[in-house]
């Protein structure tokens, strides 16, 4: 018996307004998950629920979402990922320099009365959120890694006697993707 695998040669894009960001067409699974996994580290240290960005302080939600798209820009082709998490400095509406490393843009920007830091390609963190589940999505295998969420997992069923039959009020109600 003979099975057919294809790969994908092309790569996957990314429409974001007038902006393309082109995907690597196959991601080794290896790779994918050594790369999620440091980018869950990132966010397990700065205790920031992706699902729940409400409740974060400021800064480590932008370092998380930094961290996000340097995940993402792993699995982008090398032209998307530079622009994807290139930031700026910006003073008075004019780009004063610009990097890759938050750290020295910060530092640079600090140098600089009235300076701030901003990303080339600035994004709500929604659009952020869903780039990460698409690219989840298209390089995990179709499911998400596991992970620790609200929304994840069911509760384990309580001791006791189990009943044959499941009321509506009891059904799961787990969506696709959460």
């Amino acid at each position: 018996m003979q099975k057919t695998f294809s790969l994908n040669t092309e790569p996957h894009v990314a429409n974001i307004g007038e902006h393309q960001l082109l995907f690597e067409p196959e991601v080794f699974g290896d790779e994918f998950m050594d790369a999620y996994a440091e980018l869950r580290e990132s966010q397990q240290a700065k205790g920031v629920d992706l699902e729940n960005l409400a409740d974060a302080d400021t800064d480590d939600l932008r370092r998380t979402m930094r961290a996000v798209r340097v995940f993402l820009a792993r699995n982008m082709l090398a032209e998307s990922a530079e622009f994807f998490t290139r930031l700026d400095v910006v003073q008075g509406g004019k780009v004063l320099e610009a990097f890759q490393d938050f750290d020295e843009a910060s530092e640079f920007a600090g140098q600089h009365d009235g300076a701030r830091v901003v990303d080339a390609l600035r994004l709500p963190s929604r659009v952020i959120v869903e780039l990460l589940e698409w690219v989840v999505e298209l390089f995990g295998g179709g499911n998400r890694p596991t992970m620790p969420s609200s929304g994840s997992a069911t509760a384990s069923p309580r001791a006791g006697r189990r009943s044959t039959g499941v009321s509506p009020s009891k059904a799961s109600t787990r969506t696709r993707g959460r």
